[in-house]
């Protein structure tokens, strides 16, 4: 029987105890191969195009090139290697940022064990992940610069939403305020509807965007200006 094929991964920070605890973190797994080790950004660009891992594991805060313009880099050049930003910066501007630079998911220094490979496994399987701690904050902070970029595009006035999906006016309106960072109980309580009712639009807008969460929903309708 032969080996199951092991993820390969690179890890890209500063801090060596962090690098450490991530190193060891992923061995124990005992699924990860762990094909390099970056202090600093520009030797995470270089190993990344040197070694063409599965997953890098990304911060943001560090030495000769950030992790967001080192992520912009690779994505440059192998847009399906998994970006995970593992960082202690929860501002909007860098949540953003790391996501604009491509970055498939999101994760606070403070998350266990348990939560990393979670994290991991969810952006291995092609999901978006983000900390469910910002996850509000990161939703509010896109949507409101996706406006602010339109309104810049059009002199003064914002571009009218695209749907191209063939989303109802109903799921549109759920998508908006998904958007907003609002749960399926609050967005039940908004449109005074049944939380059922709500998941049952939630599917069906998922289907129709072609994801597979509420978080790769939120980030597929910001990107494309759905709403």
């Amino acid at each position: 029987m032969s080996e199951e094929k092991q993820t390969r991964v690179i890890l890209a920070e500063d801090d060596e105890p962090t690098r450490f605890w991530l190193k060891l973190t992923l061995q124990n797994a005992k699924i990860f191969d762990v094909v390099g080790v970056a202090g600093d950004g520009q030797t995470a660009v270089n190993l990344t195009l040197e070694h063409k891992p599965d997953l890098l594991l990304m911060d943001i805060g560090m030495p000769i090139m950030d992790g967001v313009e080192a992520s912009r880099k690779i994505k440059e050049f192998l847009p399906d290697v998994k970006i995970i930003m593992f960082t202690s910066h929860d501002t909007d501007d860098s949540v953003f940022a790391a996501l604009s630079a491509g970055a498939d998911g999101y994760c606070l220094k403070t998350l266990s064990a348990d939560q990393l490979l979670k994290a991991v496994s969810s952006v291995l399987d092609g999901a978006a992940w983000l900390d469910p701690g910002i996850a509000r904050k990161v939703l509010k902070a896109a949507s409101q610069a996706v406006i602010e970029s339109d309104k810049d595009q059009s002199s003064g006035k914002a571009a009218e939403p695209v749907n191209t999906f063939a989303l109802s006016a109903r799921e549109l309106e759920v998508l908006a305020l998904l958007v907003d960072g609002l749960s399926n109980q609050e967005i039940a309580d908004k449109l005074c509807l049944g939380t059922e009712t709500i998941k049952t639009h939630m599917r069906h807008i998922m289907r129709k965007l072609s994801v597979s969460d509420r978080t790769q929903a939120a980030i597929k309708a910001m990107r494309q200006g759905i709403v």
